[in-house]
């Protein structure tokens, strides 16, 4: 067949290709749950298998040693294979990591575990970036990645609140992670009927580009300016205030709160159902205002008080929280750490709307991947190297629910990461209102990822 008859080709229509997104945004969904069942997990752990938060916190700390180097061969694999393949390969290691985990209670194979499925699961969402990237273009690109976004935190929130809905499971510490890798099963089901559905697509229409996938080109690190390396620090901050203070939250709540352990998961949910309604909205608003940085101060401020809030101010006011399908339930939790939920999930939802964006303005479009992969590697690192101290930091401290006092270092810790992230959004604020901004403060006439 010649080009030119390939050129001729029909685009795939609106209703294949958001087919299509759903079933590869399947593979994510599978992934974010898995990730996020050790929360619930962490009190049953320390319990059953006698490990210390230390031993938590390096179970996620390996997670995320991992894409330190899957953001250095994940792009490269996925250009050599290409994407479908790409994806139906990482799906598969991140379902051997997850039986891997679950299969024994002895530590140091439960951590290679979380390595291995760490190894899949951050080279899977390359992939599932770049599938999206070959099947969207112009302005629904940012909405496909929303809605992306949106089904993969749904998996986050089933598995936050499974203490709730899957209660009986949680008599043994085994027995979530076999619900977990249940859904890991997406992991493959959902990239092997893409595999299909693009096949298909590929004798009849006319498909876009994968573009540029998350790898680092050294040569392009040193042309960064200063713009750049301010929201690197504020992203290693950021995430490295919240996703490992996520791995001890529901802990925390229940030796601090008194909380049990459904309500606990539930209390936790409500930061993942604020991104999930929060973070397109954030996006639409910022692509309306401009004003990124002035966003990213407000985002990175609302977080300063959240985890003082938690510590430090007791009441005996409640809070009835209701919560929507599939559980409609409700549940009844203390005021201070329900307000520090909302307070972080608005900040969980604005700042990461604008930051990821942000840098396609700041880079050269040539050097993003670099710059979004670097972004990712050392964003990483941040969260496995916090992840260990908290639960080091716990320990030392002797938190439990006999000394919940203990969980203080962790609170200072996690405050002074706000902070700095404060500093450096207000560094970079007046570095873009000066002589050398990019255009994060002015308002989007197209899509940045266009």
């Amino acid at each position: 067949m010649s080009a030119t008859s390939v050129l001729e080709r029909p685009q795939p229509s609106k209703m294949y290709r958001w087919v299509v997104l759903v079933f590869v945004s399947l593979a994510m969904f599978g992934n974010y749950y898995f990730y996020d069942a050790l929360s619930p997990l962490a009190d049953i752990l320390q319990k059953q298998l006698h490990f210390t938060d230390q031993n938590i916190g390096l179970l996620n700390s390996f997670y995320s040693i991992a894409p330190i180097a899957t953001v250095l061969i994940g792009g490269f694999i996925i250009d050599r294979i290409g994407t479908r393949r790409a994806t139906f390969l990482f799906g598969v290691i991140c379902l051997v990591g997850a039986i891997l985990t679950a299969a024994t209670g002895n530590f140091a194979v439960m951590a290679s575990g979380r390595f291995v499925f760490g190894m899949g699961a951050e080279s899977l969402i390359v992939s599932v970036t770049t599938a999206l990237a070959k099947w969207f273009r112009g302005k629904e690109l940012s909405f496909a990645f929303g809605v992306n976004l949106v089904i993969a935190r749904f998996g986050t929130l089933l598995a936050q609140s499974s203490p709730s809905w899957a209660r009986s499971a949680y008599h043994s510490w085994q027995t979530p992670w076999w619900i977990g890798v249940g859904f890991v099963t997406f992991c493959v089901i959902g990239p092997a009927i893409y595999w299909i559905l693009e096949v298909h697509a590929e004798k009849k229409y006319s498909l876009g580009e994968a573009g540029g996938t998350d790898k680092i080109v050294p040569g392009d690190i040193l042309k960064f300016g200063v713009s750049y390396w301010y929201v690197v620090i504020l992203c290693v901050v950021f995430y490295s205030a919240i996703f490992p203070f996520e791995t001890f939250a529901v802990k925390f709540f229940q030796h601090s709160q008194h909380m049990p352990l459904d309500d606990a998961g539930l209390l936790l949910s409500i930061l993942t159902l604020s991104t999930m309604v929060g973070t397109p909205l954030f996006g639409l608003l910022a692509d309306r205002i401009g004003k990124r940085a002035l966003l990213m101060i407000i985002g990175s401020a609302l977080l300063v008080p959240v985890f003082l809030i938690m510590a430090y101010v007791h009441s005996s006011a409640t809070i009835q929280i209701s919560l929507p399908w599939p559980w409609s339930t409700h549940f009844v939790a203390p005021l201070p750490p329900a307000l520090s939920m909302i307070l972080m999930g608005v900040a969980f939802a604005l700042v990461p709307a604008v930051i990821w964006p942000s840098v396609a303005y700041i880079v050269e479009q040539r050097a993003l991947g670099t710059a979004l992969g670097l972004m990712t590697m050392v964003q990483n690192i941040g969260m496995a190297s916090f992840n260990y101290f908290l639960g080091l930091a716990n320990d030392t401290a002797h938190a439990s629910e006999a000394n919940p006092a203990g969980y203080m270092p962790m609170i200072y810790i996690l405050t002074a990461l706000a902070a700095v992230g404060v500093v450096f959004a207000i560094l970079l604020r007046i570095r873009e209102t000066g002589p050398h901004a990019h255009g994060l403060e002015t308002i989007t006439t197209q899509s940045a990822t266009t």
